[in-house]
């Protein structure tokens, strides 16, 4: 690849990714740092990466980054926004790190209105130890730990943290086969935190067809599906006060 195609922001090396083929994690880092470049945000971006396939990418950024441990992401980037305020703190997490044992902090974050920003990215398994099933698994979808099929029950991130509070805030959802757009939600994120030094989050779907065991058109089919139970889109800009 030539420097006309990867990010600046970007570390070149001779060595290959460690992503599964077809991993929908790369299409986001190349939104993430196209975004880092055209906005000059280099030399004041602080990424902190969850265990799980986020911790893939910890030297692809010739930016500060830091491996937390699991669910640990997001205090650890609240701490060091703390010392360093006019740097750029984006935490990103899978939806483990994110929704489930990471939800604690991730709420408590929202709550105080951190001004950093998160991105998980769900792929609705988890994806780095073998495809158990995940808090937004689908009803009903088989996986290593649901050989039966998951239960009922997944959980809404986007749509929790929207509701928590009635308070200025950023929230979207996109999808990694809209580039276009979801390029340009993780840069409004970015401002939002930069302008309104407040919290933002951006929920990426992505791809996973080792652990749903798809060819091309059936990982297609599958993301169409997780887009009916997570619609994509703008949640929050502000909520109008009743």
């Amino acid at each position: 690849m030539s420097d006309l195609t990867v990010p600046k922001c970007w570390k070149l090396s001779s060595k290959p990714h460690n992503f599964c083929p077809g991993c929908g994690y790369p299409i986001m880092y190349k939104a993430l740092g196209e975004n880092i470049d055209e906005m000059k945000l280099q030399n004041k971006t602080f990424i902190g990466l969850d265990i799980g396939c986020a911790l893939l990418s910890w030297d692809f950024f010739n930016v500060d980054t830091m491996q937390t441990h699991h669910g640990r992401t997001i205090p650890v980037v609240v701490g060091f926004k703390k010392v360093q305020p006019d740097s750029v703190g984006i935490a990103i997490v899978g939806d483990g790190g994110g929704y489930a044992i990471g939800a604690q902090h991730l709420i408590n974050a929202r709550m105080r209105n951190e001004p950093m920003t998160v991105i998980v990215v769900n792929n609705a398994v988890y994806g780095m130890t073998g495809g158990q099933e995940a808090p937004t698994s689908l009803p009903g979808q088989i996986t290593s730990t649901s050989v039966t099929g998951a239960d009922q029950h997944i959980i809404q991130g986007s749509r929790m943290l929207t509701e928590m509070l009635d308070d200025e805030v950023y929230i979207a959802r996109g999808s990694v086969d809209n580039l276009i757009q979801l390029k340009t939600f993780i840069k409004r994120a970015l401002e939002w935190q930069i302008n309104k030094k407040g919290f933002s989050l951006v929920e990426v779907l992505s791809f996973c067809p080792t652990n749903w065991h798809t060819d091309a058109k059936q990982t297609r089919a599958f993301l169409n599906t997780m887009k009916q139970r997570y619609p994509v889109g703008e949640f929050k800009l502000k909520k109008n006060k009743e």
